[in-house]
């Protein structure tokens, strides 16, 4: 009897200590003061407490860190780690990680107590793990005050569960629909599109770009993946050019084309139209290519194709008002979110085929989501299983290996297909992307200090003043630098002659192109606004560039909002110069070979663009391609990702930057987890 009344003795002085929803509340008020949270964040909990004034402390405090990791790219919060490993999961270190310390022993010590509040708390809604069936009672965004969706141990914000369903049950009905298809004749085209040039060896293995064409045709929605150089957008120009051999209407085919940005929009455009061109020259009149080229009509933002406005995230097309194709090709799908999937598989009617095109191991998007890589993260594998062996063997004449092979193989991994040769990265930059992927340290470093391959080079235990200086002077062995286009800047033709000024201005633009200094940050020395600073007062001084204002003649700048009235879009870069017969700046953009401008004073979100974070240079090559790693204060955001998309955006020469040795090492160890419960909403 004594035993049970000191256990209740000890409860209830435990209970006493317990943490106060107005102690969390004050809490997280001065995590936000400390830079630790976003004042979004802890908006987000009062906002819990006035819905639910009796939530548990946890409800809140995990409503406040789930805004946060929505913020961070991810779908949702893993609570079973925020419990077991929270400063890994938030990234937290030194005074952040002090101050959790001291709340948590305030906190149930139970990861089930801390579900079972959550369970039990009017801000939280559950839910089915995985894709619910027909029937299944889901959240719905109307007539619940709930804003909080629990899935096992996976805290959603509403609208992200909602996303995340929308996008599984999209994705598993068209995985499943299936076209007829006549093997003998596709068969034989595919010998036509993909026959070797005259001396070229055959490919070893599988042609993965044959099977890619044959996977799409038969199915509503596929994926391609694939590493620069592997030929994503050539083979998709012979998949559109199968496409209108077999469709039994081919004057009527409707196609489109998008990306995320309008860069990578009008490179899909521009590869797509030259691989069709080099292929109607082989074919000769077999098929009317100029024809489709003509139909496709302009590759567009993924933003712009649906329709979007500034003032409200609801687009013109969505399952109401889909659009109005029979083919959509997207390009750079690592780049597309979460909810931007959820719009584009909502707007397309059910007839239509939509290809995915993209890199797995590329960063993921820049807001909530790694779609693609939850969607054929595992493409490697192959994983076919026997109807799909047997019909590519029917189709291409092909045989998948065993080691691609698999009896029960998930119904997504049949319509999804990587390129695995790289036809432009075989040297040193190849071997060096190639090592990152691998998490392999020693063979990166290995590339980088290999003196006999000035392709790679890295320059350690460096200071910002490093880039500047490449970026004014290059370095041997690699071509381009800022400096470049501000020669072709300063041969401007005399007169007023439009077509010569025209030339001029595309000379200037393509000079640019050549080369770019990229960041992993934002802010500071080691960041993109440091860097443009640094890099636009040395062509002042060195007398390349005369600045007399905000806006002077050779300013480069990326778009950083869609302005659809003016035809630019979030990513879009240009350069400012003077027209033809003088008078005002005008931003001159380059989309393919077409040329447009726009007035320069007319643009308020932009920002000057010698150098640019990694994120928004996907979708860009460059010939010669600086990447700009900070210190270890960085750490969170140096990972194996990032690495490898700066180093892919190189075409010709690659250098590497650094403060020490151990950045490097440091980014390839880390490799980026979303969290998200895509995959397994998509194998039921």
């Amino acid at each position: 009897m004594k035993a049970r009344k000191d256990l209740d003795t000890l409860d209830w002085i435990e209970a006493m200590d317990r943490l106060t929803s107005a102690e969390l509340l004050e809490a997280l008020q001065g995590w936000t003061q400390s830079g630790w949270l976003r004042h979004l964040d802890a908006a987000m909990a009062r906002f819990a407490a006035t819905l639910v004034p009796d939530a548990p402390p946890i409800a809140l405090l995990c409503s406040a860190l789930v805004a946060h990791m929505e913020s961070r790219g991810h779908s949702c919060l893993l609570v079973d780690e925020l419990h077991a490993r929270p400063h890994e999961l938030l990234g937290w270190t030194a005074e952040p990680r002090q101050a959790w310390d001291a709340l948590k022993p305030r906190l149930p010590a139970a990861l089930d107590d801390w579900l079972a509040a959550l369970r039990g708390c009017a801000l939280v809604q559950l839910a089915p793990c995985g894709l619910a069936g027909p029937g299944a009672h889901l959240p719905s965004a109307e007539g619940s005050t709930a804003p909080l969706v629990l899935c096992g141990t996976r805290l959603y914000l509403r609208r992200y569960w909602a996303y995340e369903q929308r996008v599984a049950t999209q994705v598993r009905e068209r995985g499943a629909l299936r076209e007829a298809v006549d093997t003998a004749a596709v068969k034989a085209w595919l010998e036509k599109l993909f026959a070797p040039a005259e001396g070229q060896k055959p490919a070893k293995g599988p042609d993965w770009q044959k099977v890619a064409c044959a996977v799409a045709l038969r199915g509503r929605l596929s994926v391609i993946t694939g590493g620069p150089g592997t030929g994503k957008t050539y083979t998709v120009a012979r998949l559109l050019a199968l496409l209108l051999a077999t469709s039994p209407a081919p004057e009527r085919l409707r196609i489109a084309l998008a990306a995320p940005t309008g860069k990578a929009a009008a490179r899909l455009k521009q590869s797509i139209e030259s691989s069709l061109q080099a292929l109607a020259e082989r074919l000769g009149d077999g098929l009317d290519l100029a024809a489709l080229t003509a139909r496709m009509g302009a590759a567009r933002t993924l933003h712009g194709l649906l329709g979007g406005r500034h003032d409200t995230r609801r687009f013109q097309h969505d399952a109401a008002h889909p659009l109005d194709v029979d083919v959509l090709i997207v390009d750079e799908a690592s780049m597309v979110h979460l909810e931007m999937m959820a719009s584009l598989l909502d707007a397309l009617p059910q007839s239509a085929r939509v290809v995915l095109l993209g890199d797995k191991d590329q960063l993921a998007s820049v807001e909530a989501g790694a779609v693609l890589g939850d969607l054929c993260g595992e493409a490697q594998k192959g994983q076919y299983g026997e109807d799909a062996c047997a019909y590519v063997a029917d189709t291409c004449g092909e045989e998948i290996p065993g080691a691609f092979r698999h009896v029960n193989g998930p119904a997504l991994a049949q319509q999804t297909v990587m390129l695995r040769e790289s036809r432009r990265f075989g040297g040193p930059i190849g071997k060096l992307a190639q090592a990152v992927n691998e998490g392999n340290v020693a063979g990166a470093q290995r590339v980088l200090r290999d003196e006999r391959s000035p392709e790679a080079a890295w320059l350690e235990a460096a200071s910002p003043a490093a880039v500047v200086r490449i970026a004014l002077e290059g370095r041997p062995g690699a071509p381009g630098c800022s400096a470049h286009y501000l020669h072709a800047l300063h041969r401007r033709p005399e007169g007023g002659d439009e077509a010569a000024h025209a030339a001029w201005a595309v000379e200037v633009l393509t000079a640019f192109e050549r080369f770019r200094v990229l960041c992993a940050v934002r802010e500071g020395d080691w960041g993109v606004q440091g860097f443009n600073e640094a890099i636009e007062a040395g062509l002042v001084r060195a007398g390349l560039l005369k600045k007399t204002g905000e806006w002077y003649e050779g300013r480069p700048v990326m778009v950083t909002r869609n302005q659809a009235a003016l035809g630019v879009f979030n990513g879009d870069i240009g350069i400012a110069l003077r027209p033809a017969g003088g008078g005002s700046l005008r931003l001159y953009f380059l989309e393919g070979p077409q040329l447009r401008s726009v007035l320069a004073s007319r643009l308020a979100d932009v920002e000057t663009a010698f150098a640019l974070t990694v994120h928004k240079s996907q979708g860009s090559e460059f010939e010669h391609t600086l990447l700009a790693l900070p210190d270890q204060a960085s750490a969170q955001v140096l990972t194996r990702e990032l690495a490898y998309t700066g180093i892919t955006r190189a075409r010709a020469a690659f250098t590497l930057v650094s403060p020490q040795p151990g950045v490097l090492a440091a980014a390839i160890e880390r490799k980026t987890k979303r969290a998200s419960g895509l995959r397994e909403a998509l194998q039921g």
